[in-house]
């Protein structure tokens, strides 16, 4: 793991301004007596988890049973002396504490027997989860409403009888004073919060699933998280930003696999403009190739009408995300993707089009709003109805406070305790060299380029709204969503006309950056992780966006341990690939460990079954010794205090800062 160069002195200013906080000689050695028993703690346990693409009931699953640890704890303190089907309750109960408290409460005749059974139970697995914390950690992640109490019950020897005496008589008056429900969803949510001390989100929690909005709900209200964009939140951050061709992608992208729930129901947009625009243009087109996917049962639950009126608007708006696509090609032949022209490249006659030399018929020619003299300029109808669409999202205010929060939580990699996290990858070129850009007049590459990008990025929603920065930090956010060299997208294309409109299925090719062919290669991830400053036996590139084809035998474990790719198929659709549903990586004290989770059978199920997704963790890597905070980044920190705090010791004891025995 790097360490840091020590800092230097603090000066006497600064000195000063930290006397405010720590006024005496005492207070100054009790907080470093107390950080230095932080720094020899057991580091705190990491998730991480990426490519959830709107599957919210899994992933809030995972998170409730912290991707089977919770488990794992209540076979530990409980295997040898409670039946299988009550640890599967117990379990069921930490998860989803209130739902499984109100359905006990139909089946259980005394709840009294059964609170103080709980009780007893729960305040071991909690006792179990807070011992490698401080108590002043564990105090401040309490609900302050029974903080003192779970404190006292956690912290109570029960060998010394007058203890045991005081334990027995706080269990029967919260039964007694009817708070035993209130007390249990207490302890089970300190239970969830303290087995996971930091949440690493490495990309795509939008597009694919039902409701990405749920999630993210979930993760602005998580204690301590970070996110690495992924391609698919970039679409996401770039349609609130006001583009409108990444507004046009994601209804295109919603439409076509029948996902509007999460843009009408989750972010309150009206899609009313769309349909009534695609009625009057293009009722009597052909419109069979841009019929919606339907998954399942999904299909019985809409009327023919309501299907014709899907790919009604899934043309219309795909005809105007090729327009606007063309438009930002146009204007930027820096990006590199002239040959992602092609409207203008459409042979009516032949219903054929040629790209890259080669020529292909095409399913569908039919476009009334495409003016063949000028194929990249909207119809004065559609300016407007995708001004309006456009609107909306920078109108939806949960959306506005979402992407917000991925500016401020995220960004295009992490560098954290030793470990480079990034969703897609790093551009090399097919030699394995760094990929280099042009911008700003500089020849950028790897870390360097990274930075520019999530500049210009955060330029695309900060910037002045109107101005030139403003224009191309959006138009940029195009790109880094699927442009040549983009490292969320991390494709040479991205074939959307393609696979509209032709059937030759050759055409449909996305060729993968090289980085995807190298990433094997355990001399190329050191070269890669020294770039970013990483170096040594347990520093590792973890990667999201590209699913693990576990069926066909392939390892989430690359370049003999140094690259970790956990995308294990969240999202449905990838599941009959992957062969599962999804992977956590986790990082304690003592291991490093990849969990494999097989597919969720919903939320209901697994309040009224006790059924849980089955998890199986493999270690691959263990530490030499257990890892303890002063070796993490959060470690450093705390050691910078401790050291600022020892030269203010010794400026009190010199006299060059005074002490304030008032405060």
């Amino acid at each position: 793991m790097k360490k840091e160069a020590a800092a230097s002195a603090p000066s006497l200013r600064y000195l000063q301004m930290l006397s405010r906080q720590y006024p005496t000689v005492q207070a100054a050695s009790s907080e470093i007596i107390n950080l230095q028993a932080i720094l020899n703690l057991p580091k705190g346990t990491e998730h991480f988890i990426s490519d959830v693409h709107g599957e919210y009931e899994a992933f809030l699953h995972i998170m409730n049973s912290a991707s089977g640890v919770v488990r794992e704890k209540v076979d530990e303190l409980f295997s040898s002396s409670v039946s299988k089907a009550e640890r599967d309750q117990l379990a069921t109960l930490i998860y989803y504490p209130e739902e499984k408290l109100a359905r006990v409460a139909k089946e259980t005749g005394d709840m009294e027997e059964w609170y103080r059974i709980t009780l007893h139970r729960l305040i071991d697995i909690c006792r179990m989860v807070t011992s490698k914390y401080t108590r002043s950690k564990v105090r401040k992640a309490m609900p302050k409403e029974y903080a003192y109490i779970i404190d006292e019950l956690i912290n109570t020897n029960y060998e010394y009888h007058n203890k045991r005496s005081n334990y027995e008589n706080i269990i029967s008056t919260i039964i007694d004073i009817d708070r035993a429900e209130d007390f249990i969803v207490a302890v089970c949510e300190l239970i969830k919060r303290m087995v996971v001390d930091h949440l690493h989100i490495v990309g795509d929690m939008f597009d694919r699933g039902p409701r990405a909005d749920i999630i993210m709900d979930f993760l602005t209200e998580y204690h301590s998280v970070d996110i690495q964009w992924g391609n698919h939140d970039v679409l996401w951050m770039g349609a609130a930003t006001g583009s409108r061709t990444l507004v046009a992608t994601v209804l295109s992208n919603s439409i076509h696999y029948n996902n509007l729930e999460v843009i009408e129901t989750g972010y309150g947009i009206s899609l009313r403009p769309l349909a009534l625009f695609a009625n009057e243009f293009y009722k009597d087109v052909d419109c069979s190739c841009f019929k919606a996917k339907f998954a399942g049962d999904d299909a019985n639950n809409y009327t023919e009408k309501d299907k014709a009126l899907a790919a009604r608007m899934h043309k219309a708006i795909t005809i105007i995300l090729f327009k606007l696509e063309g438009q930002k090609i146009l204007r930027h032949p820096e990006f590199g993707m002239e040959d992602r022209l092609l409207l203008d490249k459409i042979d009516y006659e032949k219903k054929s089009i040629t790209i890259n030399g080669v020529e292909y018929q095409l399913s569908d020619t039919d476009f009334p709003t495409v003016d063949r003299a000028n194929p990249y300029e909207l119809s004065p109808e559609e300016d407007e109805v995708i001004n309006q669409l456009t609107n909306s999202f920078q109108r939806s205010e949960k959306l506005q406070r979402h992407v917000r929060f991925l500016y401020s939580k995220g960004g295009l990699y992490k560098i954290y305790n030793g470990n480079l996290l990034l969703h897609g990858c790093i551009p090399l070129t097919p030699e394995g060299e760094l990929l280099t850009f042009r911008a700003d007049g500089k020849t950028l590459s790897g870390r360097a380029f990274l930075d520019y990008a999530e500049a210009v990025a955060r330029q695309g929603y900060y910037a002045k709204p109107g101005s030139e920065e403003r224009q191309y930090g959006m138009d940029y956010l195009w790109f880094l969503w699927c442009g040549r060299g983009s490292p969320v997208f991390g494709r040479d294309r991205m074939t959307t006309f393609e696979r509209r409109l032709i059937k030759d299925e050759s055409s449909w090719a996305e060729p993968k950056n090289a980085y995807y062919t190298f990433y094997n290669d355990p001399a190329v991830c050191e070269r890669l992780l020294k770039e970013f400053g990483l170096e040594g036996p347990h520093c590792h590139i973890i990667n999201g966006h590209v699913p693990v084809k576990s069926r066909k035998g392939e390892s989430p474990i690359k370049g003999g341990g140094k690259l970790i790719v956990i995308d294990g198929g969240f999202c449905r659709a990838y599941q009959p690939t992957t062969g599962i549903a999804g992977y956590t990586l986790i990082y304690n004290s003592e291991s490093m460990r990849i969990v494999s989770h097989e597919p969720f059978e919903g939320r209901e199920n697994a309040i009224r079954e006790n059924r849980d997704i089955l998890s199986s963790p493999v270690i691959f890597e263990r530490m030499d010794d257990k890892v303890k905070i002063r070796s993490t980044d959060i470690g450093n920190e705390l050691q910078r205090q401790v050291d600022d705090l020892k030269a203010l010791l010794a400026a009190y004891r010199s006299g060059l800062v005074k002490e304030d025995h008032r405060k």
